[in-house]
C-alpha cells in the first residue's frame, strides 16, 4: 500500500534482536517467524521489512524503505545518500587496525606499504589516504583475522566488541579506525511521513527510558525538600498525600546509573517502601 511505511530491520547479527526489542519497547507490536522477510505492525499502518544490515542502507538510500535500523559502519562503507536521525546505543564496536603479535609495528604510521584484510575497504582506504598513508586492501568477508596466518595480508582492520576474537588469533590493536553503533537512518532528501515523524518519536521515548527508573516511596511530609533534592526528577518529584497524617509518597525519574547511589541517601533522608521500576517510555 502506498500509505505503507516501511523499516529495514537487520534480519541476524549483533544488531537483530536488540533491534526488535526497542520496537517492542516503543509500543510496536508484531509477530515473526524465522523465514519471515516483511512483517506488519498490529493496528499500525507500518511494514517492517527484514534483511541483512549491509543491505538497509541501499533500501533505504533507493527509497524501497522509509526508515532504517543498521550500523555507522555500514552506512560508511556504503557511502550512500541516508542520514542519521539517531543513534541508537546498542551494538557498539569498533573498526580496529591490528597487527601480528611479533610485528614490532606500534603506530599508524608503521602501517606505511601494508596490505590490510578487512570487509571495509573503503572505510579504511579513506581513513589512510586522509593520513597520506599508502595502503593496500584486501577486501574479506570473513575471517579477516587469519589473514596475516594465511599470508595474503600484513595486517587486518576488523569490527571488535572486546577484541577477544583478535587476542584469540595472535593479532594486536594498534588504533581505532572506526567507533560504530547502532543508528536509525532515512534517505536524504527524503519527505517525512506523519507516520515517520510519529515513529521516531515513539522510539526516542523509548530509547530515553532504557537509562531511566521510576522510583516510588513514602515517606514523612518533613523530608521532602531533602528527597527532592536527591531525586528532582524530570522536572520535580510527584508527591500524593497518605492517609496517615504526615506522610506522602513521592514519585520520581532517576538515571540508572544514579540508583546505586541514591537508594542509600533515600533511606537516610527517611525514605521507605522504596520501589524502583522499569520505564517504558519518556517523552519530555
Amino acid at each position: 500500500m502506498p500509505d505503507t511505511l516501511r523499516i529495514a530491520l537487520p534480519n541476524k547479527g549483533r544488531l537483530e534482536q536488540p533491534a526488535a526489542d526497542l520496537l517492542k519497547q516503543a509500543g510496536f507490536y508484531f509477530e515473526r517467524t524465522p523465514r519471515s522477510l516483511a512483517v506488519p505492525i498490529r493496528d499500525a499502518p507500518i511494514e517492517l521489512l527484514f534483511i541483512r544490515a549491509k543491505d538497509v542502507v541501499e533500501l533505504v538510500a533507493d527509497g524501497v524503505a522509509d526508515l532504517g535500523v543498521t550500523g555507522i559502519d555500514l552506512t560508511r562503507e556504503a557511502d550512500s545518500p541516508v542520514n542519521t536521525i539517531s543513534e541508537l546505543g546498542f551494538g557498539r564496536c569498533r573498526l580496529v587496525a591490528a597487527v601480528p603479535d611479533g610485528s614490532p609495528i606500534s603506530d599508524i604510521e608503521g602501517f606505511q606499504g601494508l596490505r590490510i584484510a578487512t570487509s571495509h575497504p573503503r572505510t579504511v582506504e579513506r581513513f589512510f589516504d586522509d593520513k597520506a598513508i599508502a595502503v593496500t586492501t584486501v577486501p574479506l568477508n570473513g575471517s579477516v583475522e587469519v589473514a596475516p596466518k594465511l599470508g595474503i595480508a600484513d595486517a587486518v582492520a576488523d569490527l571488535v566488541s572486546s577484541g577477544s576474537t583478535m587476542l584469540i588469533n595472535g593479532l594486536r590493536p594498534v588504533a581505532t579506525l572506526l567507533e560504530s553503533q547502532a543508528i536509525l537512518i532515512e534517505r536524504i532528501g527524503a519527505s517525512r511521513t506523519d507516520t515517520a515523524t510519529r515513529v521516531i518519536a515513539m522510539l526516542d521515548a523509548a530509547m530515553a527510558a532504557k537509562n531511566r527508573r521510576y522510583v516510588v516511596m513514602n515517606a514523612p511530609r518533613s523530608a521532602v525538600a531533602e528527597i527532592e533534592e536527591i531525586i528532582p526528577g524530570i522536572e520535580a518529584p510527584t508527591i500524593v498525600p497518605l492517609t496517615h497524617d504526615g506522610m506522602v509518597a513521592i514519585h520520581s525519574v532517576v538515571e540508572s546509573s544514579d540508583v546505586w547511589h541514591v537508594l542509600p541517601r533515600l533511606k537516610e533522608a527517611g525514605a521507605s517502601g522504596i520501589l524502583v521500576l522499569p520505564v517504558q517510555q519518556v517523552i519530555a
